[in-house]
């Protein structure tokens, strides 16, 4: 049985029948009232954030989380379907459980989050930055890079992310697939 104190970032807690991941947390301390512990949590299944407010000292009931390797396969009519790296068992994912499905393509390695007491998975993560091809781009004009001007390019997943003026189509970028925002060119 775990208290607030063991509360950390990234923990998966079971409230009120549901799973949250810690996005953040603290504790509020005054003079005459006993502290009290506060957490920012994000739904695992519902993708809802709320705000949760506990004594110092309360149980709370954390769920074990394994972290596996897997390997994005294909997408079909029963959702998105991954291969265990070690296993070579295959699952299939839906699409809310998984952060970025617009930046996943076949053969990509990803982080699946499994929930050690029913063996499901819970959340699939992308690596933060990935590289990719673009597949299409209108061509820059000439002379306006005097600010920060941004176009539209399609990528080899069929995702469309903003990209600089020099962007041409068939070149490697590396974008940030938290934020979907460009990073830099990537050299052959």
């Amino acid at each position: 049985m775990a208290n607030t104190a063991d509360i950390s970032r990234g923990m998966i807690l079971k409230l009120d029948g549901s799973l949250y991941s810690v996005v953040e947390f603290g504790e509020n301390k005054t003079a005459r009232a006993a502290a009290k512990v506060w957490a920012k949590l994000k739904g695992i299944e519902n993708n809802r954030s709320i705000e949760k407010t506990w004594n110092s000292g309360d149980s709370i009931y954390p769920v074990r989380v394994e972290r596996k390797g897997y390997q994005y396969l294909y997408k079909d009519d029963s959702g998105y379907n991954f291969m265990d790296n070690e296993t070579f068992e295959q699952i299939i994912v839906q699409e809310p459980l998984i952060d970025a499905p617009q930046f996943l393509k076949e053969a990509q390695e990803v982080s699946v989050l499994i929930n050690t007491e029913t063996e499901l998975p819970m959340s699939v993560e992308l690596p933060d930055k990935i590289v990719v091809l673009v597949t299409y781009s209108e061509p820059g004009i000439r002379g306006d890079t005097a600010t920060r001007t941004l176009k539209a390019a399609t990528i080899e997943t069929g995702a469309t992310v903003m990209v600089p003026l020099f962007v041409e189509e068939g070149e490697l970028i590396r974008i940030n697939t938290k934020n979907g925002e460009y990073v830099e060119r990537v050299k052959n």
